[in-house]
């Protein structure tokens, strides 16, 4: 990665140590806030919204964050700093003066329209116009690609040529494809380091040009790693088989919605019924929270999973505290994987059995995060249900150095130390406008 070396050389490197949970949506929100999610409320890549029985993954507003982020700071603040904020995830309704954020329009039925969250509201209009839409299926699913990334650095250049912001964060997702579904040691997520270093690259000229004569302070963060997996935990299965989790049939009526916000396209599959199960779990990676009935359903749940091959640790009430996920969000109990191990949402004993969304690239109505839809059969032309597919993981506690990301910064002495929290990046930022 030459460019992204280049720009080491000439300033600090150290190591970034994500906090627990190490996945995307967390981790961005504590770098975005100074705050862990005991405060924040941002504790997984989805939420449980407990008073409607609802699982929602992805698609949160930017009011789920319960603290200020850096833009927030900066709007409020007497230097009237300006901000852009570029695709990071739950953006939607950011306090910034510049937004943009992937937003297709569901149409009734059921296709997708390409079309971005902008703000100002026309803005996406122009970048349309000028790049063409958001290449959406290349930004997540079996056809992810350097393409959506390459449009986000064309687009926050344009951003930082029309309007002269005086922040900007934007979000690269290149790096989470091919180290999951291959590995992170392997041939395809050693080219997504090239790719990805090509397209920073051109971020760093064009948005360097967009701005001269002045010359921006870069701080380049890789939130967390991928790490290499081998192994496959089911905790809504070793539920379903304590007798703790229930099901409901799959309706047939394709317009129907479950009370979970799952589809029901398919008669003969199984939805989880939140109402009627004593525990279920949301899982996220390698890591899930488990949603119990009350607290001797969470005790039974927390058994079902101490000692259990793959498991790390079982966090019941209060015990979430030594993580700061002792937040009304958080599951009763915190199941954490290994390092080598990771989790799948996969609640239905017979494939038989499978909802019909399980079979294709969903992101929205599943109860959980699911990598195997990176692994999509162009024979059957849907997702095959072997989880032990994925090669690649996070999550888990970043006790390890290779569980750590890095944090580089283009001005020598911007970075003080060895290493820093997640939780640190924020003040940091703000530090660099006198705050």
């Amino acid at each position: 990665m030459p460019r992204l070396k280049r720009l080491a050389e000439a300033g600090d490197d150290i190591s970034l140590v994500p906090s627990f949970p190490c996945v995307t949506c967390p981790v961005q929100v504590n770098m975005t806030t100074g705050r862990t999610p005991r405060e924040h409320g941002v504790v997984a890549n989805g939420f449980y919204w407990r008073e409607k029985q609802q699982v929602e993954m992805w698609t949160a507003w930017n009011e789920a964050i319960q603290a200020p982020q850096i833009w927030q700071t900066l709007s409020e603040h007497e230097s009237g700093a300006t901000s852009a904020v570029w695709f990071p995830l739950l953006a939607k309704g950011a306090k910034a003066d510049l937004v943009c954020t992937p937003a297709p329009i569901h149409n009734p039925d059921g296709s997708e329209s390409l079309w971005c969250y902008t703000k100002p509201t026309e803005m996406y209009g122009q970048l349309r116009d000028e790049l063409g839409h958001f290449p959406l299926m290349h930004f997540w699913g079996p056809l992810a690609n350097i393409k959506s990334t390459d449009w986000i650095c064309r687009s926050a250049v344009i951003a930082a040529r029309d309007h002269q912001p005086n922040f900007m964060y934007v979000y690269l997702p290149h790096l989470d494809y091919a180290a999951q579904r291959s590995g992170p040691d392997s041939q395809a997520a050693h080219q997504a380091l090239v790719d990805l270093d090509a397209a920073v690259g051109h971020l760093i000229d064009g948005v360097n040009a967009a701005l001269a004569p002045a010359t921006p302070l870069w701080l380049v963060a890789s939130e967390y790693t991928i790490t290499p997996v081998s192994q496959v935990l089911y905790p809504n299965r070793a539920l379903r088989e304590a007798g703790l989790l229930s099901v409901k049939p799959e309706a047939s009526d394709a317009g129907q919605r479950g009370s979970a916000g799952q589809g029901s396209e398919a008669a003969g599959g199984e939805l989880i019924d939140f109402a009627a199960s004593a525990a279920w779990a949301l899982v996220d990676h390698q890591f899930s929270h488990v949603f119990a009935a009350d607290s001797a359903a969470a005790e039974r749940a927390a058994a079902v999973f101490r000692g259990r091959q793959g498991v790390a640790e079982v966090l019941v009430g209060p015990e979430r505290a030594k993580y700061d996920l002792d937040h009304s969000r958080s599951g009763d109990v915190v199941v954490v994987s290994t390092p080598e191990s990771w989790q799948a949402y996969y609640y239905w004993l017979d494939d038989a059995r499978a909802p019909k969304f399980a079979r294709t690239v969903d992101i929205h109505r599943k109860p959980g995060y699911d990598p195997v839809e990176l692994h999509f059969d162009p024979a059957t032309r849907s997702i095959p249900l072997n989880a032990a597919l994925v090669r690649g993981s996070h999550g888990a506690p970043a006790f390890d150095e290779s569980q750590r990301g890095i944090l580089l910064a283009s001005e020598r002495g911007t970075l003080v130390g060895q290493a820093m929290a997640d939780t640190d990046v924020c003040p940091l930022v703000l530090k660099q406008f006198g705050i």
